[in-house]
């Protein structure tokens, strides 16, 4: 398949940091705007499939969030606040306000999720239609900690401890934690994932900052994202809730669909139609079922 045809790389400086993002080379015309967020541990690249059967009905922009692949990379600060899914949800508006669109989808897998998550509940009059990929809420997915969950998602329990550990441990052999990263989770190995694209994850996995950031990210969720989570959800009525219609896309063989009911989870954080189901996948679903993932993007976002 083509190396994304049609997309030019563009780098935006927005809140203090540069993002580093693939947009269409061609103007957006009457074509609906859909922003497609990256999760753990990847990239934008981690769209390639999918965007080459949207391209022609969906403006797609797709960015590299704060931390991860050839965006920038800052220090974590002491309450890990310039890594909450609000401010990496600020940055994504800031691309959108530079581009010109008012009004968006946003579809998240993984961390992009949550950062879809928060942007829906922060920017409501932004977000024209939201769809999450393998995640359940993560105030939901902390509360429900027990065994089962450690220890099939212990990542989110080492990349929290104070820096520098994580970040020792994992750069002492970066390159085979990125690998059992990526083949796991419900999945059969890395075979699903492009050459082109794997390259492309050691490459930014290795850059400077890389894993400090992606602690950050994990270190925020820990922290500050709760407390941002339980907030919206102490507001009255529907206030602190999405407000536009959401699907969840969940893999049958993954850790979300074992251990939590996410249809239910996410029916209780949204104030519109939730419609969804699990697809015959691990958690890698944009790769490892890129035609059904396009779909279903197609369909929801009525391309």
């Amino acid at each position: 398949m083509p190396w994304f045809d049609g997309f030019e790389e563009r780098d935006f400086e927005v809140n203090g940091v540069r993002i580093h993002a693939r947009v269409p080379s061609a103007s957006k015309g009457q074509r609906p705007a859909l922003l497609l967020l990256h999760g753990f541990p990847q990239t934008h690249v981690l769209w390639h499939q999918v965007a080459q059967q949207l391209a022609q009905d969906l403006y797609l922009v797709m960015p590299d969030l704060r931390g991860y692949g050839d965006s920038s990379k800052p220090i974590g600060l002491p309450d890990h606040s310039n890594y909450s899914k609000r401010t990496l949800a600020a940055d994504m508006v800031a691309v959108m306000d530079t581009l010109g669109i008012a009004r968006f989808g946003v579809c998240g897998h993984d961390r992009g999720g949550r950062v879809a998550h928060r942007l829906a509940v922060d920017h409501p009059t932004r977000v024209q239609g939201l769809c999450v990929i393998d995640i359940a809420p993560t105030l939901d997915m902390y509360a429900a900690t027990d065994f089962a969950y450690a220890s099939a998602y212990y990542h989110w329990f080492h990349l929290i401890q104070p820096t520098p550990l994580p970040e020792t441990m994992i750069l002492g052999a970066p390159l085979p934690y990125l690998h059992t990263k990526l083949g796991g989770w419900g999945g059969t190995g890395t075979a699903f994932i492009e050459a082109q694209a794997m390259a492309e994850y050691e490459r930014c996995f290795l850059l400077p900052g890389t894993v400090h950031s992606m602690c950050e990210d994990y270190r925020a969720s820990a922290g500050i994202d709760l407390e941002h989570d339980r907030a919206s959800r102490a507001l009255p009525g529907d206030a602190g809730r999405i407000a536009c219609n959401t699907l969840v896309l969940w893999g049958e063989r993954g850790v979300v669909n074992r251990l939590f009911d996410p249809m239910a989870l996410w029916q209780a954080q949204c104030a519109a139609t939730v419609s969804g189901k699990a697809v015959a996948a691990g958690h890698f679903i944009p790769e490892e079922l890129p035609d059904v993932t396009a779909r279903y993007l197609k369909e929801f976002f009525n391309a």
